[in-house]
Order: structure tokens, then sequence, then C-alpha cells
């Protein structure tokens, strides 16, 4: 009889330990072998080897669960419990969102990085207030611009049509004389091919990933911006994990945060000898374009520290030090 109900209990155990399982869906906009996924494939796998599989995070790539547009909001209501993002794509909903899209006000990674680090903390806030926790953040590749034909000036640009991905890409579009059109990186290509743009502000990952060199001949290393993209967990569903399963996902976003800094950089200098391969003109602008330019950074910044308030302020402010 003690058998008997010994043998019931550890079925009973086995049973609750077998729906125990923590299991996690998360969407991300990108293909299989762009960076960003890989990255965050390692952080899955991190998590599910730190609790010896009770922890399963199944990373959806492509938009293939949700679409890129739709990430934020699935998380904040827990539609998903985690998902990646493109951050500036939201600036419309929050404009710190956007902070990382304001053009020559931190190029290069250095600059970016700590950029982020002044951001963060304010950061950290407005997505808490969406009921979301920063796990990680990676930023993109230096953005430069791509024409189908060469520019010198910003007159050249008059008329263009430009794909842009974020509120303040259309902001830029617009100062230099092009037409938005906003697109996701899926689309790029169809959209060149029937006329539908002319020039894109982008990454070189981003031109090698949609095979730039197919529709475009020019790529000038503006380095204007580093966006970054976020991993983000709702707030709930994190409260609601075992204690060493929180700590598991801590530990393994804290490790993909450096190490998806490094696989950016990486992805730039490979993207800028692939793109040259191929035979697109990768080039620094004009000095009178790269003036121009300027000017157009600085009015930006402006535009969105008044739009950002308190708020701006104080990320401009931690990030120059003043």
């Amino acid at each position: 009889m003690y058998l008997k109900a010994l043998l019931v209990a550890s079925a009973l155990a086995a049973s609750y330990g077998a729906h125990a399982q923590t299991k996690w869906d998360m969407p991300t906009p990108y293909s299989d072998g762009e960076f960003h996924t890989r990255n965050a494939r390692q952080f899955a796998e991190d998590v599910k080897k730190a609790t010896n599989g009770a922890f399963d995070i199944t990373v959806h790539s492509n938009g293939s669960l949700i679409k890129h547009p739709d990430i934020l909001r699935a998380v904040s209501t827990g539609q998903v419990n985690i998902g990646e993002l493109l951050l500036g794509q939201f600036g419309n909903e929050d404009p710190v969102f956007a902070a990382d899209n304001v053009p020559f006000v931190a190029p290069g990674y250095d600059a970016a990085w700590k950029f982020y680090q002044a951001q963060k903390p304010v950061l950290e806030n407005k997505l808490q207030g969406r009921g979301m926790k920063l796990l990680y953040s990676v930023a993109w590749p230096g953005q430069g611009i791509y024409t189908k034909d060469p520019v010198k000036t910003v007159a050249d640009f008059k008329g263009l049509k430009m794909r842009t991905y974020s509120p303040l890409t259309s902001r830029l579009a617009e100062l230099l004389g092009c037409t938005p059109v906003a697109a996701q990186v899926p689309d790029v290509p169809q959209l060149f091919a029937t006329g539908g743009m002319q020039t894109m502000v982008t990454s070189s990952a981003t031109g090698t990933a949609t095979k730039a060199w197919e529709f475009v001949k020019n790529y000038y290393e503006t380095n204007a911006w580093n966006p970054k993209n976020v991993v983000v967990a709702n707030e709930r569903a994190f409260a609601r994990l075992p204690k060493d399963q929180q700590d598991a996902l801590l530990k393994a976003a804290a490790a993909a945060e450096p190490r998806g800094w490094e696989l950016s950089k990486q992805r730039q200098r490979e993207a800028d000898e692939l793109l040259t391969k191929n035979g697109v003109s990768v080039s620094q602008p004009s000095p009178e374009l790269k003036s121009a330019l300027a000017k157009i950074g600085d009015q930006m910044a402006a535009e969105w520290e008044k739009s950002a308030g308190a708020d701006g302020q104080a990320i401009l402010k931690a990030y120059r030090g003043k």
C-alpha cells in the first residue's frame, strides 16, 4: 500500500514538473542570419541551459509570429511574454524611444554606447510604465545613405522617394527634400524595383541583407547614428517566474548585450566589404553634403529635445556631461 502511494505521488510530481516548464514565445522582426536574431537565439539557449531546460524561449524570426509594428503592444499587453523590436520605430508613442534616431548627436559605436548609458534610466522607466522590463539592447551598425545615382549636395535629393523606418528618419527625409516611404526590410527590394523608392537611410548590414547592389550603386558612410533594438519582457510574466528562472534570464541578458554590440561591429566591417565587393561605391559624403547634413542634425536635435521635454533634457545632459 505504501509503495503504491509512493508511486502515485512520484507520478503526480513528474506530471507537475512537466507542466511547470516555462515556455515563452519571442517574436523578432529579422531573418535567421541577421546578427540580432543569432544573438537572440544564443540568449534563449543560455536561459535554457542555465535552467536545465525548465525555461524554454522559442525565437520566431522574420516577423513570422507578430509583425514588427505590433511587437511593442504585444509584449505590453501580455499577448507574448518577450519580444525584440527596433526602439526608434515607436518614436510617435514616446520621444524617448526615438532618442537614438537623432542624427549626428552620437555618431559611432563609442558615442552610441555612452548615449545608451545616458538614455537607459529614462528608457527603463518609460518601458516599466507600459508594463515591460528592459532586458538588453543592441545597436545596429552606423546609418548611411544609399542612392541609385551619385549625390553631392542636398539639392540632389529633392523629389526622391526615401525609405524610412521611424518618425525621425521620416523627418530627415523631409528635410532632405525627399518623400518618406515607410517600409519594413523585407519589402525594400520590391519597392526599389518598382520605383517606389530611389534612396534609403539604413546600415551597411541592412544593405547587404537586402542585396542593395541589385538596386543601388552608392553608399555614403554618414555614420549618422546607431539605432538600437531592445529585448523586453512583460513585467507580470517576469514577476511570475521562479527566482532561479528570473536570475537565469537576467544573466543571459547581461551576456547578450555586450556580445550583441561586438557582433554589430563585426557586421559593419563585413557588410562594408561585401558592398564594395558587389560593386557598390562606398564613400564619405562630399564636404558640402556633410556640412548640410550636420545642420539638419542640429535642427533635428533641437526639435527632438523640445518634443521630449524634461526627459530629453535629462538624456542629453547626462550624455554631454553638463
